[in-house]
């Protein structure tokens, strides 16, 4: 089947993950139930009969400190949802709920593959109902010291991510891409998370990072990765923040059409842009799929069309 991207979408069918929670080191398992059209991203905490859904959206985060976090996780809410996020964001999966048996997400193996592959493993299935967009209509930004970040009008959805560190090993590194299925299975949804080896000790006093491994995260130590693959990319680091940066944005509840820039940013700036975005009414509009690509779903480029949105298992 040909998943045309002016169709809304859902898995074809569940699919169950485990694994375990990065910060908290407990056992996690989440599956991934398919929803009708208009629903959008829910979360669904499954440990407490008291627990109810919530839809993951901007204005249900309530930490960006490590991970982003919606909802009270002492609650119903679950943190470190920005990987699953965005596989789903970068896959075009518009409407899902997520059923979770604790307060955490699994990391997995610190990146999205994971994600990825359990959504091709089932496929995509298409809906009836039109395709929704977030329209970027004017700039807005965000600055906080020499970090800063925007959104600006675009007629694709682009990613412009650059990270700036003060060690040899990273530096300044930049991913810039549109953003498609194809562009995030092959380019970002590999690259893991990272951190300094220094700064766990101090973590684990706070209560993060109990469940952090050389299995699940890229480790730095005076200059050097102690993972003993070594990094996926040369710029794992860089594409890790896009990712993040995709994620992220996903809890705008729509798939954006627009350009966003970020420099030395994560996860407490991509928040704010979208502060700053619903703030301003005239800064964006939510359109149907554009002309363009219902051009594309009609035929008049439909390798075009079905390369976009066919699930890729070579």
């Amino acid at each position: 089947m040909t998943y045309h991207i002016d169709r809304q979408t859902t898995l074809a069918d569940q699919v169950t993950l485990t694994g375990i929670g990065v910060h908290s080191g407990k056992p996690a398992s989440i599956t991934l139930v398919p929803a009708e059209s208009g629903v959008g991203i829910v979360f669904h905490r499954t440990d407490s009969d008291k627990a109810r859904a919530f839809p993951a959206l901007w204005s249900k985060v309530s930490a960006t400190s490590l991970c982003t976090v919606i909802g009270d996780p002492s609650k119903d809410g679950v943190s470190t949802v920005e990987h699953l996020m965005a596989a789903l964001s970068g896959l075009g999966v518009d409407n899902l709920v997520v059923e979770i048996d604790g307060p955490e997400m699994p990391i997995m193996d610190g990146s999205s593959e994971v994600f990825v592959e359990a959504i091709d493993q089932v496929g995509l299935k298409q809906l009836d109902r039109p395709r929704r967009y977030l329209k970027i209509k004017k700039a807005v930004r965000v600055d906080n010291g020499s970090a800063w970040c925007e959104l600006q009008p675009h007629h694709k959805t682009r990613f412009d991510v650059t990270i700036d560190f003060d060690t040899p090993l990273i530096g300044r590194q930049a991913f810039v891409s549109d953003m498609t299925p194809d562009v995030f299975r092959r380019e970002l949804s590999r690259a893991r998370t990272f951190g300094y080896v220094k700064d766990v000790e101090q973590l684990w006093k706070m209560g993060f990072a109990l469940g952090s491994s050389l299995e699940n995260s890229v480790a730095i130590a005076e200059d050097k990765v102690l993972n003993p693959e070594g990094t996926r990319w040369p710029d794992e680091f860089a594409r890790h923040k896009a990712l993040d940066a995709v994620g992220d944005l996903a809890l705008a509840g729509l798939p954006i059409l627009g350009l966003y820039r970020s420099y030395k940013g994560g996860h407490k700036m991509n928040h704010a842009i979208l502060v700053k975005l619903f703030d301003d009414k005239d800064a964006y509009e939510i359109v149907e799929a554009p002309a363009s690509f219902r051009d594309l779903a009609q035929g008049k480029n439909a390798a075009l069309a079905a390369a976009a949105f066919k699930p890729d298992h070579s």
